[in-house]
């Protein structure tokens, strides 16, 4: 397996599987947005790559959108495998959840069709912890895993990028159950994404620390977050691609679980002259904050939740021991004061 055509590569967590893809001798196809978006991978790479010559030899760009089928069966011709990452991802409410579950579901399922009608094979699909734990904990169990799904008619699953996540990995799924079985399917499950990006145009969960870096709020909400290193999220991906017996599984990358205080206090024990709030907010005042603030809102229906998710099965399965969610934390902090301070 040689060439993986490779969707969402601008992203944050595309630059570094693209970073991956080239470091371990693959080609990468990789579908943009813009001609503009194929430049700024290609310059984020390219003080990260020990042969930068692969930017021109082992790395080509198609411009494609995932509300329309324009282009995608060319571009997914003479590849090996693809890798479908690209997907909408906002902690801001949004008025239509459709702007998130459409994109979504139509692009997983646009890029499938098109792959199957090339005769690719192998397709590894970012999904999220966000279509496992959109639900109650079954009875006996003591942590979410890859055997559960959410369930988008309650209330723990229902807000629009939770049902954007499990949709599309529920129609991935569907497809290869009733139209391609012969199409071999990973979904890759991450927790809250952080670790240095690879440029300054970075994911939104990168924005959680630069909350705290800069003391916004004046007390923090009681509400845990599974956390994972964007280098073992790609990881996982590329090892995918060539492991077997990964086709047919879900895997969770989660690296463990730190509240918002905890991770607060993490940040404050690398900077300790710097201003980070570290006490917890009572439900009342964050009542009051979620009328102003889009963001303190969405996180209401999860206060006081730390109910955890296991990544056993993908510790297992790739013989990984996942970077620790504190090392992630500072070396995403170091970065995001270095390459654009945040203010004090």
């Amino acid at each position: 397996m040689t060439t993986v055509f490779l969707t969402g590569a601008s992203g944050y967590i595309g630059k570094h599987i693209t970073l991956q893809l080239l470091s371990a001798g693959y080609t990468v196809r990789a579908s943009v947005r813009s001609s503009a978006k194929g430049t700024e991978v290609v310059e984020a790479l390219r003080g990260h790559l020990e042969n930068p010559e692969l930017l021109e030899t082992h790395l080509s760009f198609v411009e494609l959108d995932l509300t329309s089928d324009a282009g995608w069966s060319e571009a997914l011709e003479g590849v090996d495998a693809l890798l479908h990452t690209a997907s909408p991802f906002t902690i801001d409410p949004v008025k239509d959840e459709n702007v998130l579950i459409r994109p979504a579901v139509d692009g997983t399922l646009r890029a499938m069709k098109a792959a199957h009608a090339a005769g690719v094979h192998r397709v590894v699909l970012t999904s999220s912890v966000a279509a496992i734990q959109g639900r109650q904990l079954p009875e006996g169990k003591s942590a979410f895993d890859e055997s559960m799904w959410t369930d988008v008619n309650s209330p723990l699953g229902n807000d629009p990028y939770t049902k954007s996540k499990t949709l599309a990995e529920e129609a991935a799924w569907e497809f290869v159950k009733h139209d391609a079985p012969e199409m071999l399917l990973t979904t890759i499950n991450p927790s809250l994404v952080l670790g240095a990006p690879l440029d300054r145009n970075f994911g939104t969960s990168v924005a959680v620390l630069e909350r705290l870096l800069s003391a916004k709020d004046p007390a923090l909400p009681d509400v845990s977050f599974s956390i994972v290193d964007v280098k073992d999220v790609a990881t996982l991906h590329v090892l995918s691609l060539d492991l077997a017996e990964t086709a047919g599984q879900r895997y969770v990358a989660s690296a463990g679980a730190l509240t918002f205080i905890e991770m607060a206090k993490v940040l404050k024990a690398a900077y300790p002259k710097r201003k980070i709030v570290t006490r917890q907010a009572p439900k009342f005042l964050l009542q009051i904050l979620a009328l102003f603030d889009g963001q303190i809102k969405a996180i209401l229906p999860s206060l006081g939740n730390h109910t955890r998710i296991s990544s056993a099965k993908a510790q297992s399965a790739f013989a990984m021991q996942f970077i620790s969610p504190e090392q992630s934390i500072v070396e995403t902090a170091a970065f995001l004061l270095q390459e654009e301070p945040v203010r004090p």
